[in-house]
């Protein structure tokens, strides 16, 4: 059985908890802050009856121009996630595991198919920065960074926490956000499903088809 939830009810989840990615030690949870973390019973997709509006969100990609994230992924199938390039785990797994899932698909799905990496640390995640991590991964996805305050906001809209990174006293920057995937249809260019950091690359294997025609996976 798919798994259901109103975006409210994302949202108010992620009031509850808080999830810390590193690259060090996991930073210690907040009060009042969280992530969006859903888990399902026997499926990794989190279907909303109450679909998230797609971030506002005009920021800069590895090439140094200006992504107006609404406008140039109008129409397109959309994953979106936040995260940083000096994460030793969450984050380069959950992009590697869209990549090798994306190549599945035929060639046409995957030109299709837009996947976005958008950075919780702009500060060290520069455009050069980001283009030379993703280009070791698939250089077909869209790496954004900008302004922290502009990110943090973009990804409230989705119930997604982040937290501004953090210098520990031994030098180790905590970044601490949201580790869920957001896919957006392409017939609505809303956030209709949800994927937990869990989510193996077979997962995404089975439902990217779905995702793609903009249908339920």
């Amino acid at each position: 059985m798919r798994n259901k939830i109103s975006a409210a009810a994302v949202l108010l989840a992620a009031a509850l908890t808080l999830s810390a990615c590193s690259s060090g030690e996991p930073a210690p949870e907040k009060p009042g802050s969280a992530v969006t973390e859903v888990t399902p019973d026997d499926k990794a997709a989190t279907v909303l009856d109450t679909p998230f509006e797609k971030p506002d969100l005009v920021l800069t990609d590895t090439h140094g121009k200006e992504f107006d994230l609404r406008e140039q992924t109008r129409g397109r199938p959309t994953l979106i996630y936040f995260g940083y390039t000096n994460c030793p785990d969450v984050c380069p797994l959950t992009m590697n595991n869209l990549a090798v899932a994306k190549k599945q698909l035929p060639e046409e799905q995957q030109d299709e198919l837009r996947i976005v990496f958008v950075t919780t640390d702009p500060e060290r995640d520069t455009a050069e920065e980001l283009g030379s991590w993703i280009k070791g991964i698939d250089t077909d996805i869209i790496g954004l960074t900008g302004d922290f305050a502009t990110i943090q906001a973009g990804a409230r809209t989705l119930g997604i926490s982040v937290e501004e990174p953090v210098k520990e006293k031994d030098g180790t920057v905590v970044s601490t956000h949201g580790t869920q995937v957001v896919a957006f249809s392409p017939k609505t260019d809303q956030g209709y499903v949800l994927y937990g950091e869990d989510t193996t690359v077979d997962d995404y294997t089975a439902d990217l088809p779905a995702l793609i025609k903009g249908e339920k996976p």
